[in-house]
C-alpha cells in the first residue's frame, strides 16, 4: 500500500490526481490533516493520529510538512518518520529541497530530515525539488504599473514546473525498489531571470532592493519567519546560487520526457490570476 501525505497542498493534489484510477500500482491511500472526504487523517502536529494512518503502509510518500520555524518542521518530520518505522513501512520517499538551495533559510529542516532518513530502519529516497515555476508568480508578478520590482538582480532561477515534480514523485513512489537510498536533484533546465519574466509578459523589469522587499513582506501580514524566508529567496536568486549550475539535474531522466517550459508555466499562472 502507498500512502501519500499532504494531498491538500499544491504538490500533493497533483500527485493524487496522477494516481487516481491507476489499477496497475496496488492500493493507494491519501493523507491530509484537512479532513477531506476519502482521505486518512494524517496530522504531524498530532502524532497520535499517525499509527492508525500508517497501518498497512508499505511505501510512504512524505511530502514536506509545510513551512514553519525549523523546530516545528523538524518535529513534524521526526514524528512522521518514527511512526513510519514503528508501523513497519518499508520505504519512505521524501520531497526535499535542491542542493543549490543550501543558502535558503528553510534548507536546514530539509537537510536534517535527509540525515534522519539515512539512519532510518526503512529504505528511503530523497527528491531534492527545485523551486517551483509557480513560485515566481508570488515573487515576480508585475505590479499595477506593469513593472516587476522583485529584487532578483541579474540572477536566474532554475525553476521547475510543479507538475513535473509530481510526475517524478509518482514514478519513484510506485516503483521504490528501483530507487533505494538514492538522492535525486530535480531542477529546471532553463534558468530564468527577471528580464526574461518581464519580456514574456510585456512588462518592465525594475528590480528594487532587498531592504524594500523585506519591508513590503513585513507589512503584508506575513508570519515573522516568512520575512527572512522570502527575502533570503530573493537574495539567493539574485546572487547566482539558484541557477542550477551547482547541481546535476536528474529531472529529464526520471521524467522520461522533456520537462515542461518553466517560463510558459509562469506566464500561464500569472494570466490565470
Amino acid at each position: 500500500m502507498l500512502l501519500v501525505t499532504g494531498v491538500s497542498g499544491g504538490l500533493g493534489r497533483i500527485v493524487a490526481d496522477r494516481l487516481s484510477g491507476r489499477e496497475d500500482i496496488g492500493p493507494v491511500v491519501l493523507g491530509t490533516r484537512a479532513g477531506l472526504p476519502g482521505t486518512r487523517l494524517v496530522d504531524f502536529d498530532e502524532p497520535g493520529t499517525l499509527p492508525e494512518a500508517f497501518a498497512g503502509v508499505d511505501t510512504l510518500l512524505l511530502i514536506s510538512a509545510g513551512y514553519g520555524e525549523d523546530d516545528t518542521v523538524i518535529a513534524r518530520h521526526e514524528a512522521a518518520i518514527s511512526a513510519a518505522e514503528a508501523a513497519g513501512v518499508g520505504h519512505i520517499v521524501y520531497t526535499s529541497l535542491s542542493g543549490d538551495g543550501d543558502h535558503l533559510t528553510y534548507a536546514l529542516a530539509h537537510r536534517w530530515t535527509e540525515r534522519r532518513l539515512q539512519r532510518s530502519t526503512a529504505n528511503w529516497t530523497v527528491l531534492r525539488n527545485g523551486l517551483y515555476a509557480e513560485l515566481l508568480t508570488w515573487i515576480a508578478t508585475p505590479d499595477a504599473d506593469n513593472r516587476i520590482t522583485g529584487p532578483l538582480g541579474e540572477g536566474r532561477l532554475a525553476a521547475v514546473a510543479r507538475e513535473d515534480l509530481a510526475d517524478v514523485a509518482v514514478t519513484v513512489a510506485t516503483d521504490p525498489s528501483a530507487h533505494v537510498n538514492r538522492t535525486y536533484e530535480l531542477v529546471g533546465e532553463r534558468p530564468l531571470g527577471g528580464a526574461d519574466l518581464a519580456k514574456a509578459l510585456g512588462a518592465e523589469y525594475a528590480p528594487g532592493t532587498l531592504a524594500e522587499a523585506r519591508a513590503a513582506i513585513a507589512a503584508s501580514g506575513a508570519q515573522p519567519f516568512q520575512v527572512p524566508m522570502l527575502t533570503g529567496t530573493y537574495s539567493a536568486i539574485a546572487h547566482g546560487f539558484m541557477d542550477g549550475t551547482g547541481v546535476t539535474s536528474d529531472l529529464r531522466e526520471l521524467l522520461g520526457r522533456e520537462p515542461l517550459d518553466a517560463l510558459e508555466v509562469f506566464v500561464a499562472a500569472v494570466r490565470e490570476g
